[in-house]
């Protein structure tokens, strides 16, 4: 499942690329987010700390359920939500950065768990 999330958030990045869909920059400060938006960033902002945590504690247990519940939320946002087809550019470019910071943080996770993530499945 976490796997395959990863690899789905590479698919839209890839075709976002094809259809020459620049992402990258600054984000607009005058955007306004979804509920499910917020709890993603606020789900990715607590990664340094769920790490620390399990460092802490030895328990990388930790690592791998936050890494399934961000899964979790990015799939349901993902079903909840159009990203490439998004009318609003600027709404469009926050949800590729999002996608974007999603999978890093997942495949970084993984990776802690000696775990490799497929960008293609």
């Amino acid at each position: 499942f976490i796997q395959y999330t990863h690899a789905r958030i590479q698919s839209v990045l890839r075709k976002a690329k094809e259809q020459g869909i620049n992402y990258s920059g600054a984000l607009a400060s005058d955007i306004s987010l979804s509920e499910k938006e917020e709890s993603l960033i606020h789900l990715l902002a607590d990664f340094t700390g769920v790490v620390e945590s399990a460092g802490k504690e030895y328990n990388p247990a930790s690592i791998a359920n936050y890494v399934y519940e961000l899964s979790k939320e990015y799939n349901q946002f993902y079903h909840d939500f159009s990203i490439l087809k998004e009318d609003n550019e600027t709404v469009k470019n926050m949800r590729l950065i999002l996608s974007e910071n999603v999978a890093k943080v997942i495949k970084s996770g993984m990776n802690l768990l000696g775990i490799d993530v497929p960008d293609k499945m």
